[in-house]
């Protein structure tokens, strides 16, 4: 699995003009499936994002994560993350999961996540969203499970 991080003062998901979701300081997750990830993926990504130092201590070190902050999570489905760009001007997708199977991960990550956090919040697979943030830094991360 992939998620994408950034550290962020505000950021939103609206699909159909209609706001689904919103944070205030956190972090935005874009996340891919791979289509090799397994069920261990899922729990390794969540602890990964939820522990990740990120936020500045009282030094102006990134040494919190967005749970010492209790800060929100927003996680939106971003298939073309796991896009093989290496040949060519056209992306391939053929190591993403399959839509069903990206689905019940994402939708387990989001679990996990609500568990350990307050303030988790969520884009829609396979919609057409439109996501807003404003990154703080900026500060962006790849991780991988």
């Amino acid at each position: 699995m992939i998620g994408l991080i950034q550290r962020v003062t505000q950021a939103s998901v609206s699909v159909d003009g209609h706001e689904i979701a919103r944070i205030s300081r956190g972090l935005l997750t874009l996340v891919a499936v791979h289509r090799d990830d397994e069920q261990r993926d899922i729990a390794r990504l969540a602890e990964r994002m939820l522990s990740y130092r990120v936020f500045p201590d009282a030094k102006d070190r990134m040494n919190r994560s967005v749970e010492d902050i209790s800060g929100g999570l927003l996680l939106v489905p971003q298939f073309t993350l796991a896009a093989n760009t290496k040949k060519g001007t056209r992306a391939s997708f053929t190591k993403g999961a399959a839509p069903d199977t990206a689905n019940a991960y994402f939708d387990q990550l989001v679990e996990i996540c609500r568990h350990r956090l307050e303030q988790v919040e969520c884009g829609r697979f396979g919609a057409d969203m439109q996501v807003s943030l404003i990154n703080d830094g900026p500060v962006t991360f790849w991780l991988e499970s």
